[in-house]
This record gives C-alpha cells, sequence and structure tokens, in this order.
C-alpha cells in the first residue's frame, strides 16, 4: 500500500513538474519572469526577483556582446531592462482572438508563426504538417490566409507579392487605385507599361508605403536578444558550453511560513515544482547545447553547419521532436562567431558534406552584393552555386531556396530597386 502511495505521489510531482515545463521550456530568456508570472500569482510562499534587476556592469560580458549595439554603458543597461513585447507575443495573443476559433485554426496559425522567417515570410513544410495533422491543404490554406487580417498586416505571406496583397487590402486608396495596384503586384516585372493608367500615381505611392519585409519594424528589436547558452572555443581548454544561468530569475521559497495548513503545504508543493520546472529548463538546454557542439563541432572550429535534423536529436535525447522544437524556439547561441538562433544548427543535406544552410547562405550573399541593374538570374545562381560546391543541383531547387529566403525573382527585384525597397 504504501508502495503503491509513493508512486502515485511521485507521479503527480513529475506531472505538475512537467505541467509547468513546457511553457518554461518554450519562453525566450528575456521572457522567463513573464512565463512564470502564472504560477506564481496567489502563491505566497514564492518570492520571485528578475534576473535583470541587479549588477548589470558585471553582467555586460567582455568578450561575446549581447546582441545590442552597445554605445554606452547606460545605452546597453536601458536596452536590457526597457521591455518592448516581441514580435512573436504580438501574433500569439491574436492567435487567441477571434480569428482563429477553433482548435485546428490555432493549430494552424501556431505552425505559420513558429516558422515565420526574420522577416515575417512564412517558409514552413505545410505538406509535412498537413499530413502529420491530418489536415487538408485547403484547410491550411484558408486558415493561412486569415493572416492578412492578423497585425502586422504582410505577417504570413509567402514572399513580397503576396505580402504586398496582404497589405493592399487594409490600405487607403480608392476602387480605381486598388484595382490597378493589385494588378501591377501580380505582375510586379512589367511596372513600366502601367504607366499611362490614371490611377498610377496614386497606386505607386501606395505600393512604394508598403513594408518589406513585412516584420521590418522588429527586426531592430530581434537583434536585442540574450543568448540562453555561450559556447566558447578555447585552444588550450577545447570548446566550452555554458548556460547564461545569471539572467535567470532567481527564485525564493519562504518553506518556514510558520503555518501547518492544506493550503500552505498546497502552494509550498507548487513552488517546489516551479523551481524543478526551471531546473528541467536549465538541464534540457544544456544538454541540446552539448549536442548542437558534438554535431556541429566543424563550425565551432570554424567550418560550416553541417546537415541536422531535429528528429536525430529527438531520438538520442529520449523525446519527441516536437519537444526539440519548444526548446529551441526563441533561444540564442553567443559564440566566437556571433550570435545565432538555435534552430540555425538544424538543417537537412544537400549531399554529405554540404547543408542547404551553407548554400542558402551564399545565395543571400550573391543577392547582396549584385548589380542592381542587373540582377542574377535562377541559372546564373546555379551556376556559381555548382562551381563554387562543387555539386549538381537544378534550377526549381535555387528558385525553391531563394523563396524561402524571401527573395524575389530577378526582373522582381530589378522593379524593387528601381522603387527604391
Amino acid at each position: 500500500m504504501l508502495r503503491v502511495k509513493t508512486s502515485v505521489e511521485l507521479k503527480n510531482k513529475l506531472s505538475n513538474t512537467l505541467r509547468n515545463w513546457l511553457p518554461i521550456l518554450q519562453s525566450s530568456l528575456s521572457d522567463l519572469g513573464e512565463a512564470m508570472a502564472p504560477f506564481v500569482e496567489g502563491n505566497p510562499l514564492i518570492d520571485i526577483k528578475s534576473g535583470y534587476e541587479e549588477s548589470f556592469e558585471s553582467r555586460i560580458p567582455k568578450k561575446i556582446q549581447y546582441g545590442y549595439v552597445q554605445n554606452s554603458h547606460s545605452e546597453a543597461i536601458e536596452a536590457l531592462t526597457i521591455q518592448h513585447k516581441s514580435l512573436y507575443e504580438i501574433l500569439e495573443e491574436q492567435v487567441d482572438g477571434s480569428l482563429f476559433p477553433t482548435p485546428v485554426s490555432q493549430l494552424i496559425a501556431r505552425h505559420i508563426i513558429e516558422n515565420l522567417d526574420e522577416g515575417g515570410y512564412y517558409e514552413g513544410d505545410d505538406t509535412a504538417f498537413c499530413s502529420a495533422q491530418g489536415i487538408s491543404s485547403e484547410q491550411f490554406e484558408k486558415i493561412r490566409l486569415r493572416f492578412i487580417h492578423v497585425e502586422p498586416v504582410g505577417i504570413g505571406a509567402r514572399n513580397v507579392s503576396e505580402s504586398f496583397l496582404f497589405q493592399l487590402e487594409s490600405a487607403s486608396i480608392s476602387d480605381a487605385g486598388y484595382d490597378l495596384a493589385r494588378e501591377m503586384i501580380t505582375h510586379m516585372d512589367e511596372l513600366g507599361r502601367y504607366r499611362k493608367e490614371s490611377a498610377f500615381e496614386e497606386a505607386m505611392r501606395v505600393v512604394g508605403s508598403f513594408k518589406n519585409p513585412p516584420a521590418i519594424d522588429y527586426l531592430e528589436d530581434s537583434q536585442q536578444v540574450i543568448p540562453d547558452l555561450m559556447i566558447h572555443n578555447d585552444p588550450e581548454e577545447g570548446i566550452e558550453v555554458r548556460l547564461n544561468d545569471q539572467y535567470y530569475p532567481s527564485v525564493t521559497i519562504d518553506a518556514a511560513y510558520g503555518v501547518d495548513h492544506p493550503f500552505v503545504r498546497e502552494k509550498l508543493k507548487e513552488a517546489k515544482s516551479l523551481v524543478d520546472a526551471l531546473e528541467m529548463r536549465k538541464a534540457t538546454l544544456y544538454k541540446v547545447g552539448l549536442m548542437i557542439v558534438e554535431y556541429q563541432y566543424d563550425f565551432f572550429t570554424g567550418g560550416a553547419i553541417k546537415p541536422l535534423t531535429l528528429k536525430t536529436l529527438a531520438d538520442e535525447f529520449g523525446h519527441n521532436p516536437s519537444t526539440i522544437s519548444r526548446a529551441i524556439a526563441n533561444k540564442y547561441i553567443a559564440c566566437d562567431r556571433g550570435i545565432y538562433p538555435m534552430k540555425d544548427f538544424f538543417t537537412t543535406a544537400i549531399d554529405e558534406d554540404v547543408s542547404n544552410a551553407a548554400i542558402k547562405d551564399y545565395v543571400a550573399e550573391l543577392v547582396k552584393n549584385e548589380s542592381h541593374k542587373k540582377p542574377l538570374s535562377d541559372m546564373k545562381l546555379l551556376e556559381m552555386i555548382q562551381e563554387k560546391f562543387k555539386i549538381t543541383m537544378v534550377r526549381r531547387t535555387i528558385a525553391k531556396y531563394r523563396k524561402q529566403l524571401n527573395i524575389a525573382g530577378s526582373s522582381e527585384r530589378k522593379q524593387l530597386y528601381l522603387l527604391g525597397r
């Protein structure tokens, strides 16, 4: 009987800890205190002090910059102490609103949000998602198109043209201007043919005001990140993985509350469960960091990122891939080469030695430095990639990667350059 009772108590404790652990695991380090708040409200035995409240001078590292431009100590401290809502938080609030009233619509919306790139474009694999969830592609697309009403406008679009169409729906423009602007956006490589239209000036003014990428207002904020892990390559000591736990909230439990009452005992149990969940977060991220170093050792010693899937890590970890996905969401690693989102270390293979991340980085570099008068075509990009990496690819793969990077086609880019975008 005692054994059964002990087993039930252990199971309940683990269940409570896991229930606390998942939202705490998914939260970014800067939002961790806010994620813990619901578990603290109404519990007089817990006191939480933010990891941002003291000793800022000693916490600003010299070797690794924490993602903001450090003009002065005071500005750095201000960047850390003033809390702004992130793009992710703003979108999460809208998922719980009237636009996505059903569990399925919320599931799809969250998948889209979790697969937005830095600029706010959707780059997820909806085919695999729909297959895994038993959702039709038509149903998925119907829900995705509701992002036309989500703020900031343009978020969730697949490319520049669609983002502009999203933004056009909320623009202040005449009916004639709307019709012309819609046609111009659909045929951005042929803007010159619309110059004689009476509404051309109005349409150009409105289209020229659209944001590209749609999350451009949040790009600066996204750089003000505090990494969960710091990885340093010491020539003598080797690679060190360290938790950035100095920014974790400190939790104090008043275990000697002085009143022996069922309410107090329950709150004490909840408090200990929260601490356990916080420690599980640290242990999970530290282990993820160790595994990333093991699989991506070459990167931390100056090489390229190699193919690595969430499933590979999940199998070794003994967790579901969705748990690993939560663990790396909104998390960053600071290393000798800069600050990187954890998700950047997970990529699939082009061949045994080259990852698609390396190809994408090269495409982005080529486009960044291309001639505005004569942008590089997909065929030209293909030739340059095959020459550099000594691999064989097809043009449609380059087009696919270009779209995932939210890079328009060469003719569309030429028009965007003319627009000064």
